[in-house]
């Protein structure tokens, strides 16, 4: 599949994980193996399909790479529904936002800042349209990429809550990391 058949938002449902596969060079033949892999029950455990397409399409918003973004929504568009579509675009746009401004307070370690309202909207996080649970490994996984600590650690915490386990919480930070290399790989 040409690099344009994967752009055209037209063609999304023709763009396929099979076909961003055969994107990856030579050189990064790892993350080939690793996008074939961390994307199935198997490769991501203790998390349900429906988890790991969401994780992954909200991490393919990350990277604002087209042709990541059109093969994982050409993946997924049998196993997600507009809800949970809608969740990962607003996951990866709020987590855009929340991750510069709380990993701002984090890292300058000033108290009456940090103490000082964030007074940025982020109602989507209390009302995402799906469950609480799977928006926040959206989240989870969009902050990972982002480098936001601070945020990771609230996301980890709304999520072992709701009764996700060690492992995975692992697996949907396995699948934001190669996702992210998938379209660095095919960047270079």
């Amino acid at each position: 599949m040409s690099y344009a058949t994967i752009r055209s938002e037209t063609d999304i449902t023709t763009a396929n994980l099979e076909s961003l596969r055969e994107l990856i060079p030579d050189f990064a033949r790892d993350i080939k193996l690793n996008l074939g892999n961390v994307l199935t029950t198997d490769g991501a455990p203790d998390l349900t399909l429906g988890q790991i397409h969401g994780i992954a399409l909200a991490s393919a918003y990350a990277t604002r790479h087209p042709q990541v973004i059109a093969a994982i929504e050409g993946e997924t568009a049998d196993s997600l529904d507009s809800a949970a579509r809608t969740a990962a675009k607003a996951a990866a746009s709020v987590m855009a936002m929340n991750n510069v401004y709380y990993r701002f307070v984090h890292l300058v370690h000033d108290e009456e800042l940090s103490k000082l309202p964030a007074k940025l909207r982020m109602n989507v996080i209390g009302n995402p349209g799906i469950a609480k649970a799977d928006f926040e490994l959206y989240s989870l996984a969009v902050s990972a990429m982002n480098g936001c600590g601070m945020c990771m650690e609230a996301h980890v915490h709304e999520v072992s809550k709701a009764g996700v386990s060690k492992l995975g919480i692992q697996s949907a930070i396995r699948i934001a990391a190669v996702v992210n290399a998938t379209a660095q790989a095919i960047s270079i």
